[in-house]
């Protein structure tokens, strides 16, 4: 069952050049008890995506197109005042990538919960802060003296932690992290992360993680979905995705990460730059550029994102956006000529 479906969602922010979309005719679910994983290099949208599941995208941006139904509350693009408050905390919660950031540097985490509680007409603040507390000590935390703490009194892992205790704290069943291990040391990271699918098993969340490290979200997540010039490009079962990725950039990724081949020496980085708002392909594909499996109809159609079949089977769960035959990117090695394949 899906907690969240995001349809048709575009995002654009307004510059100089016009109206033009971070986020482009985006699909997306999020299921009860999954954690589905959203990687890309930095730019490709991932951010102003999550941002839009909670219809907070920043002026001057907007959400132009789609609908994000949420279970229980409805199509978020069309809430407004008290309704969209209600449902950020109470249905969503969301852990900053700058936790600090999101932290009043001059009230204790207790007194922060407490503002938290009456901003929702939360009435049993005393059962608030029980929840908190517990919240906090199942995470390794010692919630008292935590929630007396102010938020320079906690290291960088104590404090993504305490960013979770408030993204769940109002009961909400999705949680969103914006890459929340980015700032944290290698051991800090692997705590945060098995925190994390603790906290997602024992309340059976919905949970999107946001990161540019698909190697640290190989090691959590049930679903990965790939971001790339603000297209979703290919998703499906995490493991199958790594195993046999049918996306010329899910293939780069995967090859530029050494976590998961294995193989420091032959991890290799993706050529050229990621595009930007003002750079990024209006026709085609977004990736094509950087592509050493493109063919012709790639600078003319943009492909769409679709299921992945092998002749008339679906391949569970698996879609991609690509012209290129998946049998060609599994196989074919990137900058050799046998791997600009055929076109589709």
């Amino acid at each position: 069952m899906s907690e969240v479906q995001v349809r048709g969602l575009t995002v654009e922010y307004q510059t100089s050049a016009g109206w033009l979309p971070a986020v482009a005719d985006a699909s997306l679910d999020l299921r009860a008890g999954e954690i589905t994983g959203l990687v890309g290099e930095s730019g490709s949208g991932k951010s102003t995506l999550a941002l839009s599941l909670l219809n907070a995208v920043p002026a001057p941006g907007r959400i132009a197109a789609g609908t994000i139904e949420v279970a229980g509350v409805g199509d978020l693009t069309r809430l407004g005042g008290k309704q969209l408050r209600k449902a950020r905390g109470g249905a969503i919660g969301y852990v900053f990538q700058a936790s600090q950031n999101s932290l009043n540097p001059l009230k204790t985490i207790g007194k922060q919960l407490l503002d938290l509680g009456r901003s929702h007409e939360v009435s049993d603040l005393r059962g608030l802060i029980a929840r908190a507390l517990d919240l906090a000590n199942r995470m390794g935390l010692d919630g008292k003296r935590v929630l007396d703490s102010y938020q320079h009194e906690l290291s960088g892992g104590m404090r993504q932690r305490v960013g979770i205790v408030f993204a769940l704290v109002l009961n909400a069943k999705v949680l969103i992290l914006d890459e929340p291990t980015t700032a944290l040391d290698m051991l800090s990271q692997a705590s945060v992360l098995e925190i994390v699918r603790k906290v997602h098993d024992e309340n059976q969340l919905s949970t999107l993680i946001i990161t540019h490290d698909i190697g640290a979200i190989s090691e959590i997540a049930d679903r990965l979905a790939v971001m790339y010039g603000g297209r979703i490009v290919e998703d499906g079962p995490l493991l199958d995705v790594l195993r046999r990725p049918t996306h010329p950039y899910t293939k780069a990724l995967i090859g530029a990460t050494a976590r998961i081949t294995g193989d420091i020496d032959a991890a290799r980085a993706l050529p050229g730059r990621p595009p930007d708002l003002t750079t990024v392909a209006r026709v085609g594909c977004v990736f094509r550029d950087r592509c050493p499996f493109a063919v012709a109809v790639c600078a003319e159609v943009e492909p769409p994102l679709e299921a992945w079949k092998v002749g008339a089977e679906e391949q569970i769960g698996r879609r991609r956006a690509c012209h290129v035959d998946p049998s060609t990117v599994l196989s074919g090695t990137p900058g050799t000529p046998a791997a600009v394949g055929e076109p589709a």
